[in-house]
């Protein structure tokens, strides 16, 4: 049962028992992994001093942390989260990078009581994919923002777009009996994919001035490790862990084969760099 507020109570679950405990143990390897997405998007933004940020999905903390170091000691960051083992890793990181100016809310964004007019942007990095009621998530953030302040967040493009995810899936698909979902928009690393849905999407929840652009780039997977640890990641997260989740260890231990010879041809002198595309919106709470 959640703890908190909740419109989603399988995405609470996920994050907090099954998700959640992962990623802290991985986050930094995470975030070497996405980081350069998440500091372009802040580039684009504009994310300067004495902003006041409400961080969406700030998981554990990275882009919290970095967050406040640009709005600097006259600027603040909520870091917003709806895991508690990915929050504890946030607070122990703001804590030991000694930053003043953020604090952390274990909530669930779609459904949280934000303090109205509050903020002067809302961020996220890959942490807003997984409303249930995405149109019901973005108004409730279109109050905490003061009118006319902007939202800008970071989601991921499709699969197809993704070689980094298409090709470890494309790997084990011969070992497992995959169905392709049977709702492309249900919560997930891919529901934002179609950006005129989401464009919709964020009209329909009350923004304006909406735009998006492509972000492609490859990306340094697993953040840089050797060839056997990337598909050790690989086997955790993303699309091919999850579908390796129950896996007994003799198929576990073909997946790594399969997945290994798949990314071989990308692996280098800084480890294993692949395609990945994703999509930065911008809107604005009408003044």
């Amino acid at each position: 049962m959640s703890d908190i507020p909740s419109a989603n109570p399988e995405q609470h679950e996920y994050w907090n028992e099954t998700a959640g405990p992962k990623w802290a143990q991985l986050s930094d390897v995470i975030d070497t992994q996405i980081a350069p997405l998440g500091g372009e998007a802040m580039d684009r933004i504009g994310v300067s001093a004495g902003l006041r940020v409400l961080d969406v999905g700030c998981g554990c903390g990275h882009t919290t942390v970095e967050l406040a170091r640009r709005v600097g000691p006259e600027g603040a960051v909520l870091g917003a989260d709806i895991s508690r083992p990915m929050l504890e890793g946030a607070r122990a990181r703001a804590d030991a990078a000694g930053i003043a100016n953020a604090r952390f809310q274990h909530a669930d964004a779609q459904v949280h009581a934000f303090e109205t007019d509050a903020f002067d942007l809302v961020f996220s990095r890959f942490g807003v994919m997984f409303f249930a009621d995405p149109v019901a998530a973005f108004a409730n953030l279109v109050g905490a923002l003061q009118p006319g302040a902007r939202l800008g967040f970071v989601c991921w493009q499709g699969l197809t777009r993704n070689d980094w995810m298409l090709r470890p899936m494309a790997a084990i698909a011969p070992l497992l009996s995959l169905k392709p979902p049977s709702d492309p928009h249900a919560p997930g690393p891919f529901a934002f994919a179609d950006a005129e849905r989401v464009t919709r999407i964020l009209q329909d929840a009350g923004f304006g001035s909406v735009r998006v652009e492509g972000m492609e780039r490859d990306l340094l997977v697993g953040g840089g490790g050797s060839l056997d640890d990337t598909v050790r990641f690989l086997l955790q997260m993303g699309p091919a862990g999850a579908a390796l989740r129950d896996a007994p260890k003799d198929l576990r231990v073909k997946a790594a084969d399969a997945v290994r010879e798949a990314i071989a041809p990308f692996h280098g002198d800084e480890g294993v760099r692949m395609p990945a595309a994703a999509w930065l919106f911008q809107a604005t709470r009408p003044a």
